[in-house]
């Protein structure tokens, strides 16, 4: 009962610490870990995090690839230039940072391993890539069975599409590494990371590349998990449709010169307010809806707030947009504030290393 009180304090601990990140270099091994990994695996991006003491280390890398055709003279050049890529049936198959890199120059997409949050059906060479990419940050770890807890999205209001087959071939995957895979909400991941001085109570909301996934928590248990399959790539590709540019090209200026408080300066500008009001509208709407159809919601005695995180919560102003649509809303629940998470990109991960924490035996 006292190493479970401890892995619990620990845990709290670590969730209240600063993260140190940094995007995958070129030519960098993957790392071993040694203690309870959190990993994040996203639709746009898969973060890696481990508690190094002081603060919480992550290392994210793309969750993109792009093929080009095999030839000698091409791999010797990918080799040289230290690119991250496999072959196979007569492809190279380039990725993370790398397939964003070759996507641009010829102006055009990459290509993921999931869409909208979950493995993608469309992919016949999905899973290898995913683990292939994994493999980029990851490797064995130092002692057998050390506990990684990945992120998995709440169940889609919108689609019939099951999580359990995305999560047990993640699973399988990570338990022959030697890691022992602990699944959690990312949902839930968001209150782990946020929300310890609420007493892990509240509502968090991660909205990422493929889906914003949804968790009322109330003392760290998930009452309420959903997800709608709407996210930043829902917005890159509307916006894109709209103004005859590709979604790599939007979601660049999406997360670099947006400003959600200020008026729109262009047509793609434009679009992407457009967008960006269309799907808080959506999440919104499912939030008081399932909230109102729920009969577990418990009697909290005082307001919780929201603690929202991923990328597409980046562009500034984005707090005051949110609240403004919440404002359209009737909630049972009463908020107290909403927030935006310190590190919005590793919060899923720094959230699941957090619950890794807490489960070391």
């Amino acid at each position: 009962m006292m190493d479970e009180m401890g892995n619990v304090d620990s845990a709290i601990k670590a969730s209240q610490k600063t993260v140190v990140s940094r995007e995958k270099g070129i030519g960098e091994e993957a790392e071993r870990p040694s203690g309870p990994v959190g990993l994040d695996i996203g639709t746009s991006h898969i973060v890696m995090a481990q508690n190094t003491g002081k603060n919480i280390h992550t290392v994210k890398q793309l969750n993109a690839f792009f093929t080009i055709p095999y030839a000698k003279f091409t791999k010797k050049i990918l080799v040289k230039n230290e690119v991250t890529f496999f072959e196979k049936n007569g492809m190279f198959y380039i990725l993370g940072y790398s397939a964003e890199h070759f996507a641009n120059m010829f102006n055009t997409n990459t290509r993921r391993t999931m869409e909208k949050g979950l493995l993608s059906s469309r992919e016949d060479e999905g899973i290898t890539v995913l683990q292939a990419i994994i493999n980029t940050l990851i490797n064995k770890p130092q002692k057998q069975g050390e506990a990684i807890c990945f992120s998995v999205p709440g169940q889609p209001l919108d689609s019939p599409n099951s999580v359990i087959y995305h999560e047990s071939i993640i699973k399988m995957f990570l338990a022959s590494l030697g890691f022992r895979p602990i699944s959690i909400n990312e949902g839930l991941a968001t209150v782990m990371s946020e929300l310890a001085e609420d007493n892990f109570t509240g509502i968090g909301i991660s909205m990422g590349g493929g889906m914003c996934n949804v968790c009322l928590s109330y003392l760290s248990v998930p009452v309420i998990t959903y997800s709608i399959q709407k996210g930043g790539d829902y917005i890159d590709q509307m916006v894109g449709s709209s103004v005859g540019e590709p979604a790599t090209k939007i979601k660049t200026i999406k997360e670099g010169s947006l400003r959600l408080n200020r008026g729109p300066k262009n047509r793609t500008e434009a679009a992407l307010h457009i967008y960006y009001d269309d799907l808080l509208n959506s999440l919104l709407h499912s939030l008081q809806d399932v909230l109102h159809s729920s009969e577990k919601i418990p009697k909290i005695a005082k307001p919780i707030p929201i603690a929202l995180a991923g990328g597409t919560v980046l562009p500034g102003g984005f707090r005051e947009h949110f609240e403004k649509a919440l404002g359209n809303v009737n909630l049972p629940i009463e908020i107290s504030e909403v927030r935006i998470a310190e590190d919005p990109l590793n919060t899923t991960a720094k959230g699941a290393m957090v619950m890794a924490l807490s489960e070391e035996v």
